[in-house]
C-alpha cells in the first residue's frame, strides 16, 4: 500500500471517528478532511509531494451532476409546499382509521408514495406536525406513528432515481466515474418496491409490538395563549355543504369552534353534523400554531377584509406576535378605531388575553395593555417595530406565509411534467428539475427568495466533500488495496462479496451520513467488482439501497433525527425496531439485486 493511500485511510478513519464521537457538524468534518487531503504531505519514491488531491480533483464533487440536482430538487419540493399542494394530499389521504394498524398503513403508504417522487426531508418535516395532531385526535400515542413516518419516507425514496438524495449521488457517481449508461428514473423500483413493500409490512404487522407507548417530550409543555380567531367559508369554497366533522373542523387538535355565524343569527354550540354553508362566519379558539394552520387550511379566509387592504401580496406577507405595552396609543381603544392597518400597514387576525375567550368580532376588540396580537404584514414589521414603545415584544411566526392555494393544481402539474420529461428520456433528471424549478418561480408558486432559502447548503456541502473523499480513495490506490482485502476475506465468491458491500455501507450509514457513506463505499465496490471481473451493476443497486436502509439508529439519516423529539424516542428505540429493519432489507437486497442484474464476466 502507498503511502498516498495510507494518509486517505487515515483521513478517513478521522473522519469516521469525529462524526460518530463528537457533535462537529458533518459538513465542518468533512470539508476540513477535503482541505487535509489537499495540503498534507507524503513521501514517493522521488521525494515529498504536498497533497493526494488537486484542486480540481478535490472540488469534483461540486460540479457533481448528482448534487447538484439535489439542490434544484429542494426548490421544486418548496414550491409544492408554498401552493399548499403536500397539505392537500395530507389532508386527503389521512383519513378517519379505526386502530393503530390502519392508521400506520395511511401515514406509510401516503408518505412512502410522496417520497418516492419528492425529498424525504421536507416532506416528513410538513407531516409530522400533521401527524401529530392526527394521533390526539385518534387517541393514540405519538411514538406509535413517528417511526413508521420516517421509515415509510425511507423506503418510498428506494422506489425511484429521485426519490432519495443518495440515489441522485450514486448516479452522479456512475455518470463521473465509470463507463455504465445513466440510471434511469423507474431502474432502481425493480429492487426498491419490494423492499418497500416487506418493510411496510414488518411495521404494520410488527412494528406495533416493537414501538414504544410514550409521548411527545413535547406534549407536557402547553402553549398558554389561546386566540379567538373568524374564518369565513367564500363563494366557491370546498368545504361549503359539507358538515363540520367531514370538513375535519371537529376536535381540531389545539383549536375548536365555538359558534358559526350565519345572517346574522349565532349557532352555538356547533354541532359535527352541522352543516357549512358559503358565507358562513366561524369563530375558532386556540394555540398559536393551530391558528396558523388554519390561515393555510384550503376552504377557509380570514373574516377580516383588512387583509385584502394591505399594499403587499399576500404571497409575500408573514405572521407576527405582538405583545401591546402600556405606553402604546392604541390602548383603550377598539382595533377598527385604532385604524390599525393604516397605522401598522398590518391587519389582526386573532387576539389573546390570558387565557380569556374574546367572543367580540375582531374590529370591535378594545386593545389592553398585555394583549398579544396575531397579526398577518408584510416581512419588515418586526424590523420596523422591535424597538417601538407600542409593542413589548414583536416575533415571526416560523413558516407562516400564506399558502397560494389557487396555484396548487399548477404545481403539482409541473412536478408530473418533470417526472414525465425524465423518465421518458426526453432530459435528464437534472435538466428536468432545473425545467420545473424554473417554472414554479417564474409561476409564482415559489419566489426566488423562498427558493434560495430552501437549499439545505449543509446537505450539499457534504455531498460535495464526501464524493471528493471518495476520489481520493480512488487516485491514492487505497481504493483497489480495500478491494483486494474484501476479496480475500469473502473469496472470489461475488455474493459474499455482495453482502460485504451492503454490511460496510450499512454500518457507515449508521455512523456517519448516508450521502457521505455511499460516496467513500462507491470506489472501493467498484474497484472490487473488477478484481472480480463481474459486472457492476448489482454493487450499484446495492450501494443504493444500504445507503438509504438506514433504521437502527437516529443518526443515520435526517428523517430519523427529526422525529426523534416529536416521537419522544430513546436511542434503544430504533435499536429495537431498526436492527430487524435492515437485517429484512439487507437479506432482500443480496438476494434480489443479482437476480435482476446478474454477475456477467465482464473484461
Amino acid at each position: 500500500m502507498s503511502a498516498a493511500a495510507i494518509v486517505v485511510i487515515l483521513i478517513i478513519l478521522l473522519v469516521l471517528l469525529l462524526l460518530a464521537f463528537t457533535r462537529i457538524s458533518p459538513d465542518a468534518v468533512l470539508v476540513g478532511a477535503l482541505t487535509l487531503l489537499m495540503v498534507v504531505p507524503y513521501p514517493t519514491d522521488t521525494g515529498w509531494v504536498i497533497g493526494v488531491l488537486s484542486g480540481p480533483q478535490a472540488l469534483g464533487g461540486f460540479s457533481n451532476e448528482g448534487m447538484i440536482t439535489v439542490g434544484v430538487l429542494f426548490v421544486v419540493v418548496r414550491g409544492l409546499l408554498e401552493t399548499g399542494g403536500v397539505d392537500w394530499i395530507a389532508q386527503r389521504v389521512l383519513g378517519r382509521p379505526k386502530g393503530l394498524r390502519p392508521a400506520m398503513c395511511r401515514v406509510i403508504f401516503p408518505v412512502g408514495g410522496m417520497s418516492a417522487f419528492l425529498n424525504n426531508t421536507p416532506v416528513v418535516a410538513m407531516l409530522i406536525p400533521a401527524v401529530q395532531d392526527w394521533a390526539k385526535r385518534l387517541d393514540i400515542k405519538p411514538s406509535k406513528l413517528m417511526i413508521p413516518l420516517s421509515y415509510g419516507a425511507i423506503l418510498g425514496g428506494t422506489c425511484t432515481l429521485i426519490g432519495t438524495s443518495t440515489n441522485l449521488v450514486v448516479a452522479g457517481m456512475v455518470i463521473s466515474s465509470t463507463d455504465l449508461p445513466p440510471i434511469g428514473m423507474f431502474d432502481i423500483t425493480r429492487i426498491g418496491l419490494p423492499c418497500a413493500i416487506l418493510g411496510a409490512l414488518f411495521l404494520i404487522f410488527v412494528g406495533p409490538k416493537l414501538l414504544p407507548d410514550r409521548g411527545s417530550a413535547r406534549s407536557t409543555m402547553a402553549d398558554p395563549r389561546e386566540y379567538t380567531v373568524e374564518m369565513i367559508i367564500p363563494p366557491g369554497s370546498g368545504l361549503a355543504k359539507r358538515t363540520v366533522e367531514d370538513a375535519g373542523l371537529r376536535a381540531l387538535p389545539g383549536a375548536f369552534v365555538i359558534e358559526i355565524e350565519r345572517d346574522g343569527v349565532i349557532l352555538a354550540p356547533v354541532a359535527p353534523d352541522q352543516v357549512l354553508l358559503e358565507g358562513d362566519r366561524l369563530v375558532f379558539t386556540g394555540v398559536v400554531d393551530s391558528i396558523r394552520e388554519l390561515q393555510n387550511l384550503r376552504g377557509l379566509q380570514p373574516a377580516t377584509d383588512q387583509i385584502f387592504k394591505l399594499d403587499s401580496p399576500r404571497y409575500r406577507r408573514r405572521l407576527f406576535e405582538a405583545v401591546i405595552s402600556q405606553s402604546s396609543p392604541i390602548v383603550g381603544k377598539s382595533i377598527r378605531e385604532a385604524k390599525f392597518r393604516s397605522r401598522y400597514d398590518a391587519a389582526v387576525l386573532a387576539v389573546a388575553r390570558d387565557g380569556e375567550r374574546l367572543r367580540k368580532k375582531i374590529g370591535d376588540i378594545e386593545v389592553k395593555p398585555g394583549d398579544t396580537l396575531l397579526i398577518e404584514a408584510h416581512p419588515e414589521f418586526d424590523e420596523r417595530h422591535r424597538d417601538s414603545r407600542e409593542f413589548l415584544l414583536v416575533s415571526a411566526l416560523h413558516d407562516s406565509t400564506p399558502r397560494r392555494h389557487s396555484r396548487a393544481p399548477l404545481a403539482m402539474l409541473i412536478l408530473l411534467a418533470m417526472v414525465v420529461a425524465a423518465t421518458s428520456g426526453v432530459f435528464t433528471m437534472l435538466q428536468a428539475a432545473l425545467l420545473a424549478s424554473g417554472l414554479l418561480i417564474f409561476t409564482r408558486c415559489c419566489t426566488i427568495s423562498e427558493a434560495r432559502k430552501s437549499i439545505d447548503w449543509t446537505v450539499l456541502l457534504v455531498i460535495g466533500a464526501a464524493i471528493g473523499l471518495g476520489r481520493a480513495l480512488e487516485v491514492s490506490g487505497a481504493a483497489s488495496s480495500i478491494a483486494n482485502a474484501i476479496v480475500i476475506v469473502a473469496g472470489s465468491n461475488p455474493w459474499l462479496v455482495l453482502a460485504a458491500v451492503y454490511i460496510t455501507t450499512s454500518i457507515f450509514t449508521e455512523i456517519i451520513t448516508n450521502n457521505a457513506a455511499v460516496a467513500l463505499v462507491f470506489p472501493i465496490a467498484y474497484a472490487t467488482s473488477a478484481t472480480l471481473g463481474v459486472d457492476f451493476m448489482p454493487f450499484i443497486f446495492t450501494i443504493m439501497m444500504a445507503g438509504s436502509a438506514s433504521f437502527a439508529s437516529p443518526l443515520g439519516y435526517q428523517t430519523n433525527l427529526m422525529v426523534y423529539g416529536p416521537g419522544g424516542y430513546k436511542f434503544t428505540d430504533f435499536l429495537r425496531i431498526g436492527l430487524p429493519m435492515n437485517a429484512l432489507m439487507a437479506i432482500t437486497t443480496i438476494t434480489l439485486a443479482p437476480m435482476i442484474w446478474n454477475f456477467n464476466p465482464v473484461p
